[in-house]
């Protein structure tokens, strides 16, 4: 991807991004404790995750996740992760707190991802078959889609890796890799995927829910390291 021009388009605009000088973001997800939330920023993050979905081993109340969001300083994005969840408790959390783009990880219908009038990303569960790019057609509302490695129905955060083949590049939309990443694959996920965005939580964990700063800072360099050699 070296030289050349990378192209996306949604909504009837389109982005052009020069490889060499583009940056692969990313995001740190599944953040339980404000200090876990401040020390991903300071590495250099460029979004946490916040679960609100009760069956994660992730999720956070809405008191914990004000203090994360306390603990944050300015231009990192707060992401709201839901998964079929009823639609009084997204306004709930989006009354309360400063939310900055939504992601909705079940099978939430395209009305109901738009109904909050809220910028939000809609997650692919590549495991299992199927074009990506169908989903895409599906949520032409959605500023980017995320990609991870759960089946339809499943929660993601597994740990577990898809094809990164199966990434259509074509998809003319900004797309977040995520599923099973770490510091030890991410650099070749990215090589072979080029997506916009990386999203890891298992990968940079000591523990569940706990991140561990050694990890996390392995995971950003890796990536950066990737757009050091272009």
């Amino acid at each position: 991807m070296s030289g050349s021009i990378a192209s996306l388009s949604r909504s009837g605009t389109t982005f052009i991004v020069s490889a060499n000088s583009f940056r692969t973001r990313v995001k740190i997800c599944g953040i339980t404790r404000p200090e876990d939330g401040r020390k991903a920023a300071q590495l250099g993050a460029d979004a946490v995750g916040l679960v609100f979905h009760e069956r994660s081993c992730r999720a956070v109340d809405r008191a914990t996740a004000q203090a994360v969001i306390d603990a944050l300083p300015p231009f990192v994005t707060v992401v709201a992760l839901f998964q079929d969840p009823q639609a009084a408790f997204v306004r709930q959390v989006l009354r309360e707190l400063r939310i900055d783009l939504l992601q909705f990880h079940g099978d939430e219908a395209p009305e109901f991802c738009e109904g909050f009038h809220r910028r939000y990303i809609k997650a692919i569960p590549m495991g299992e078959p199927g074009d990506p790019k169908a989903w895409v057609a599906r949520y032409p509302s959605a500023v980017g889609f995320l990609l991870d490695s759960h089946s339809r129905g499943a929660s993601g955060g597994s740990g577990e890796i898809f094809d990164w083949a199966r990434v259509p590049h074509d998809a003319g939309v900004p797309l977040i890799l995520a599923g099973g990443l770490s510091p030890e694959n991410v650099g070749g996920a990215v090589r072979q995927a080029r997506p916009f965005a990386v999203d890891v939580s298992t990968g940079v964990e000591s523990a569940p829910g706990v991140k561990d700063p050694e990890l996390m800072a392995a995971f950003i360099s890796e990536v950066s390291n990737v757009h050091q050699g272009d």
